[in-house]
């Protein structure tokens, strides 16, 4: 049995759009040339961030169930845009970058493709269309 899950968008005027998910509004906004300045990350920008808070949260999880609680831990997802249209992202790059004590980088490394390959929907749906690369850093 499928969950469904709901989005709506409204159009602002521009390139600005309100979305509410559930409770929560987000606005998504894109820079025009000589316009005025953006008033929200742009869609692209939003996917990259899905995309790095499930891997983060996939990760912390995995971490939890092995009794490991990192001191801190960070993702940043960089992703390299086609300049010509449609404007997909045409690869995307994680960095984790992980703090603490009781951290083995083998150890991590299944953590990660755990997460890559069973734990982030975002991660498992992305990456088939897309090459995904990941990089850690233990500290």
């Amino acid at each position: 049995m499928a969950t469904e899950l709901s989005v709506h968008s409204v159009h602002q005027g521009g390139l600005r759009v309100l979305a509410r998910a559930g409770a929560y509004d987000l606005q998504t906004d894109y820079p025009m040339p000589g316009g005025e300045p953006p008033t929200g990350p742009t869609s692209l920008q939003l996917l990259l961030a899905s995309l790095a808070t499930c891997s983060a949260n996939g990760v912390a999880a995995l971490l939890r169930r092995d009794g490991v609680v990192p001191a801190s831990l960070e993702v940043t997802a960089t992703g390299q845009r086609r300049d010509t249209h449609p404007t997909v992202l045409e690869s995307i790059h994680l960095a984790f970058d992980v703090a603490g004590t009781g951290l083995d980088a083998q150890a991590m490394e299944h953590v990660l493709e755990t997460a890559e390959t069973r734990i982030c929907p975002v991660w498992v749906m992305l990456s088939a269309g897309t090459p995904i690369t990941r990089s850690l850093t233990l500290r």
